[in-house]
């Protein structure tokens, strides 16, 4: 390594710091609509289909990233909400972005604030293949209900049983002459689990998260 290797590292730094390795993981983008109506503002939410991934749960609108149609997180999140909720994209006023979220099975979130300028969710025109139905719930109502907390437990293993009852070997700690307690899963840690009880349903995961952050930013 010579003097042009370390400008070269130096000059391929990022400008502004990012997530390495996130091509690794599900990389979604959503939309945290805020919707004025009868003088205050509502978040609006879906629940999903339910013979889709994750059916019957409570979410904003969005999906997966997908680099061939999207320039950026932003669009993916504008492209989805436009096929959920049929709306057009004049009516989607984009106000920001939040931090990435990082979910503990893999997936990360980056979402961004808008404004839909309706007057009704009346005017929207679902995609039921994907959305059950939509509601709208006042900001105050989480302003003065925080969310109860809960937490999962996390492990990672380097093996696991297939369906024919072989061992798969996913990293070979043995072989590789790794310290002993990495040959059986090893503890990851716990993960906090934020739960709004609505009464459309249970706002949990991913999304309360995103919600929770959205409040703590306003008060």
């Amino acid at each position: 390594m010579n003097k042009e290797d370390l400008d070269k590292l130096v000059k391929n730094l990022p400008e502004v710091p990012g997530i390495l390795r996130k091509d690794e993981f599900f990389n979604s983008a959503v939309i945290i609509p805020f919707v004025f109506i009868e003088g205050e503002f509502h978040l609006l939410f879906e629940k999903r289909a339910a013979n889709i991934r994750q059916g019957g749960e409570i979410c904003f609108p969005g999906g997966e990233y997908d680099p061939k149609l999207d320039k950026d997180f932003t669009e993916t999140a504008v492209r989805e909400t436009i096929e959920e909720l049929g709306i057009g994209i004049e009516k989607i006023k984009v106000l920001g972005i939040m931090d990435t979220l990082m979910g503990p099975m893999g997936v990360t979130v980056d979402s961004s604030v808008a404004e839909l300028e309706i007057k009704s969710i009346e005017e929207l025109n679902i995609d039921k293949t994907e959305v059950e139905k939509v509601f709208l719930v006042p900001v105050s109502w989480f302003i003065n209900n925080p969310p109860e907390e809960y937490f999962v437990q996390l492990f990672v293993h380097p093996h696991y049983t297939d369906e024919k009852g072989n061992t798969v070997h996913l990293l070979p700690s043995k072989e590789l002459e790794l310290p002993e307690r990495y040959n059986q899963p090893w503890h990851a840690g716990k993960r906090k689990i934020y739960v709004y009880k609505l009464k459309e349903g249970v706002l949990w995961g991913l999304t309360a998260a995103l919600v929770r952050e959205v409040i703590n930013r306003m008060i």
